[in-house]
C-alpha cells in the first residue's frame, strides 16, 4: 500500500524532540531542580548519574566528563602513553578516535575492518603489532561490538592496554564464548563514550564519560580530568578541564532509565528494514553477530550496483535525509595523510566509504514511516 509523505511528520534522521516531549514533565522538573540548587558544576546530579551509569554498565568506576574526545584524550594520557607510541584503531571510522591519538604526539596505526560487520579487523590488528604497539583502540561502530574476546586475547598475549571507543553502542552486549556477558565500554582496560544529542544515550549539549574497573587507572583519569590535581591546588600530573555539568547529568539520569527501551525501538526499526529489503540483490542489510547484542546507533546499507548520490538526492527530493558514515577513510584524508599508506592499502574500508548510506534511525520511527522510507529505497533502486 503506498503511503502519502503529506498524512506523516516531518522525518529526521534523529527525532530529539518528539523523543523530549514523551519524557518532558521529567525533564523540565530535574533541569529546573538544577537551576534552584544553583549546584551546576559537579553537583549531586553528577555525582548521581555517575553511580547510576556503573550500576547499569556493571562496572566499578564511571567518571563523566566534557565530551567523547576527552574521554579518549584523557583515557590515553592516564596510561602515559609516550609520543612516539603506537595506537593502533581502525580505518573505518570517525575521526575523532585518530584525532586524539595524532593529538597527543602518538603514531595512529591504521588497520581494516571486516566486510560485513564495519568493525576492526583482528588478523590486521595482529599483522599491525610491533615492539613500540602501547595500545589497541576498537570501535564499536553505529552499535555492535567488535570481537572483544578475541581483542582481548591478543592484547594480553602482547601485553597492550585496550581502549574501547563505545560513543556509538553504549547499552550494547557482548556475549563471551563460556556465556559470560558485559557491555560495551567494560570489557578493555578502559571505556570511553560520548553523549552528543544524537546519540542513544544523549544530553541536550555535550558530554562524555570514562569507564573502568581497575581502581588505581580510575584515580589518575579522575585527577587529569580535573587539571591534574586531586587535592584543591596541589597539581601532582598535567591535566585538562573537562567537566560534565549538573543540568546535562540531570537529563541524562532521566535518558538511562529510558535506554533499554530506546534500544528495543531501534532494534524493532531495524527488523522492519531487515524485512523490507530482504532479497534485494543490491542491497546488504547489516550483519548481527552472534556474540554481541546491537543498539543500532545507525542503519547503514551496503549499496551494490547503485548510484549513491543520486539515491541520496531522490530520497531528499521525497522528504527523507540520508546519511553517509564516513565518505573518506582516515588514509586518505589530508590531515592523517602518511607515507606509510596510499590509496588501495585498505580496500575493505575504501569499498565501504563508496558505497555506504544510512537511513533514519530513532526511537520515535512509526511503522508507516518506516514503510513509506522502505518504499521509496526500493522505488529507486529497482526503476
Amino acid at each position: 500500500m503506498s503511503i502519502d509523505q503529506k498524512i506523516l511528520p516531518k522525518i529526521q534522521m534523529v527525532d530529539l524532540k518528539t523523543q523530549y516531549e514523551k519524557i518532558k514533565t521529567e525533564v523540565d522538573a530535574a533541569i529546573q531542580n538544577v537551576i534552584e540548587n544553583t549546584a551546576f558544576i559537579n553537583g549531586p546530579e553528577v555525582k548521581s548519574f555517575q553511580a547510576e551509569l556503573e550500576q547499569y554498565l556493571g562496572v566499578k568506576h564511571v567518571i563523566p566528563c566534557a565530551n567523547g574526545t576527552d574521554a579518549l584524550q584523557i583515557a590515553m594520557m592516564a596510561l602515559d602513553l609516550k609520543p612516539g607510541d603506537e595506537v593502533i584503531t581502525a580505518d573505518f571510522t570517525y575521526v575523532a578516535t585518530a584525532e586524539v591519538i595524532a593529538l597527543l604526539g602518538l603514531k595512529p596505526v591504521l588497520v581494516d575492518v571486516y566486510p560485513n560487520t564495519f568493525d576492526i579487523n583482528i588478523e590486521a590488528v595482529e599483522k599491525a603489532i610491533t615492539n613500540k604497539t602501547k595500545a589497541i583502540v576498537p570501535v564499536h561502530l553505529f552499535g555492535q561490538c567488535a570481537n572483544m574476546e578475541a581483542l582481548m586475547n591478543l592484547a594480553h598475549k602482547h601485553q597492550l592496554f585496550v581502549i574501547e571507543d563505545t560513543a556509538q553502542a553504549i547499552g550494547a552486549e557482548y556475549v563471551f564464548s563460556n556465556g559470560t556477558k558485559q557491555k560495551a565500554g567494560t570489557i578493555g582496560t578502559v571505556g570511553c563514550t560520548s553523549f552528543f544529542p544524537s546519540k542513544n544515550l544523549g544530553c541536550y549539549g555535550d558530554g562524555g564519560a570514562i569507564y573502568t574497573n581497575d581502581e588505581a587507572l580510575a584515580a589518575k583519569i579522575k585527577m587529569i580530568a580535573n587539571h591534574g590535581q586531586s587535592v584543591q591546588y596541589v597539581h601532582d600530573s598535567i591535566g585538562v578541564n573537562s567537566r560534565l555539568d549538573s543540568i546535562q547529568a540531570a537529563i541524562l539520569r532521566i535518558k538511562l532509565r529510558h535506554l533499554d527501551e530506546y534500544a528495543a525501538a531501534r532494534n524493532k526499526a531495524a527488523d522492519f528494514y531487515d524485512h523490507a529489503f530482504a532479497g534485494n540483490p543490491k542491497i546488504k542489510t547489516p550483519e548481527r553477530v552472534k556474540n554481541s547484542t546491537h543498539v543500532f546507533h545507525q542503519y547503514t546499507l551496503q549499496l551494490k550496483d547503485v548510484n549513491r548520490t543520486s539515491l541520496r538526492e531522490f530520497l531528499s527530493e521525497n522528504g527523507i535525509p540520508a546519511m553517509i558514515y564516513y565518505p573518506i577513510p582516515l588514509h586518505l584524508q589530508k590531515a592523517y595523510s602518511d607515507p606509510r599508506y596510499k590509496e588501495g592499502d585498505f580496500p575493505v574500508t575504501e569499498s565501504l566509504c563508496a558505497s555506504v548510506i544510512s537511513l533514519p534511525m530513532h526511537t520515535e520511527l512509526s511503522e508507516e514511516t518506516l514503510q513509506y522510507i522502505a518504499d521509496k529505497v526500493l522505488e529507486f533502486i529497482n526503476r
